[in-house]
């Protein structure tokens, strides 16, 4: 049977890797460790499609190791120390998990004495950030290198390289008249790329002695034969993105219809969660705290529960979101802080405010004239917090909001006409 085309163009070495040269590329470290043969346990992190498989594979061919693969999705504890216990007979071995952050805590712990003892080189694959999905002891144990999305120029090369390289399309006269279509539906995914060339060849295959791609003929193929939700294409980032706009535009109805979408096609749960919690606090912030706690509970909740029942937690907490006042105030202060500290830098720290835990420091007016403030009325005090040369800037502005004009009233009171409130 033949294999499909992103196996068939699996990359035989380094040099034909597209994309990812920071950390392949001549001198580069990843390259470096591969070439010497001293691989540690390794973590890619890094969109569908980048290669994360494809160099996982290719280290283990370098080193000459036994390589065994298991997904996430549907291995668990008896087939890891199965691969720990075949391992050990032959010394060592490699074994690569794909969607590793799909691996529970305790499926995550099984692996943790076999890499520490060094009987398995453990390579996790992830499309998560691996700091809220792996186990703080698993991420000590391994290297984590960030894979980057394939640039336009990356997924071109790959579309030239399957027409002129690939034992069964270079038999074909295939001209890529136009690759907007193409590269618009792989959404940066070199694996979908391959998969959707090779579908619009295969339905455009006829007697005549050219196929002839074209944007409309892509369009035309792909409206008949993909899928309406792909949980790693394109479809995955306008889902998610038309949902969260449809939260910040307090819109209900629309939310739930694409969190509906989301659940049917099976995006995982804890990902939505996730984009809950970030825009609890992005695009609400303190026009209602309390979005951010019920964002926090709700990621528990789900964590906890999961599929089926779980979408009724996610629902609640979606029109709990969509239907709060909007504020970006915080989200804005602190961006803008940001931008200041990378422009001026280590600007020092006024000596009033200073700490002064030694005779020296208090000899040299380190928080000599401190004004501790709950010794105040109100427990307020006008001093200078802010280093003398950024004095006076303002990073915050509170929202047009019940909550928020009440703090705005409050720093007014307090500040008088120093920031403008």
């Amino acid at each position: 049977m033949l294999a499909p085309l992103p196996e068939r163009l699996r990359p035989k070495n380094l040099d034909e890797f597209v994309g990812q040269q920071h950390l392949i590329g001549p001198g580069q470290v990843l390259r470096r460790l591969i070439e010497t043969g001293s691989i540690p346990s390794l973590l890619f992190w890094g969109p569908p499609g980048v290669g994360k498989t494809s160099l996982a594979r290719f280290i283990a061919e370098q080193i000459n190791l036994p390589f065994y693969q298991l997904s996430a999705i549907e291995s668990g504890i008896k087939d890891v120390r199965k691969v720990i216990e075949e391992a050990q007979q032959n010394g060592k071995a490699i074994l690569f998990i794909d969607e590793i952050h799909r691996f529970n805590k305790a499926q995550q712990d099984a692996l943790l004495g076999a890499v520490e003892k060094g009987i398995i080189i453990l390579i996790g694959a992830t499309t998560e950030n691996p700091s809220f999905e792996v186990i703080s002891a698993l991420l000590s144990r391994c290297q984590i290198y960030v894979l980057q999305p394939l640039e336009k120029p990356d997924l071109e090369k790959i579309l030239q390289h399957a027409i002129t390289d690939d034992d069964v399309l270079k038999q074909q006269s295939i001209e890529l008249k136009e690759t907007e279509a193409l590269l618009h539906y792989s959404g940066g995914d070199g694996r979908k790329l391959l998969n959707v060339l090779e579908l619009v060849v295969q339905s455009l295959s006829n007697t005549r002695a050219t196929i002839t791609i074209t944007n409309e003929k892509v369009e035309k193929v792909i409206h008949q034969k993909m899928a309406m939700y792909d949980k790693s294409g394109e479809q995955h980032y306008d889902i998610i993105s038309a949902f969260i706009k449809s939260i910040r535009g307090s819109d209900p109805n629309a939310a739930l219809y694409y969190l509906a979408r989301m659940t049917a096609g099976g995006e995982d749960p804890k990902f939505i969660a996730r984009r809950l919690l970030i825009l609890s606090s992005e695009d609400i912030g303190n026009a209602n705290p309390n979005a951010l706690l019920l964002a926090t509970s709700c990621f528990q909740a789900v964590t906890m529960i999961g599929y089926p029942e779980c979408d009724l937690i996610l629902a609640q907490t979606v029109v709990y979101l969509a239907t709060s006042p909007k504020s970006n105030a915080s989200y804005t202060a602190i961006r803008a802080a940001q931008q200041l500290v990378a422009q001026t830098g280590d600007l020092p720290v006024p000596l009033d405010i200073r700490n002064a835990p030694t005779k020296l420091m208090k000899d040299l007016n380190y928080g000599k004239a401190y004004k501790y403030a709950h010794e105040y009325e109100g427990n307020f005090t006008e001093m200078e917090f802010l280093p003398d040369k950024i004095k006076g800037t303002k990073f915050y502005e509170p929202g047009n909001n019940t909550r928020e004009n009440e703090i705005r009233n409050s720093l007014r009171k307090n500040w008088k006409a120093k920031y403008g409130y």
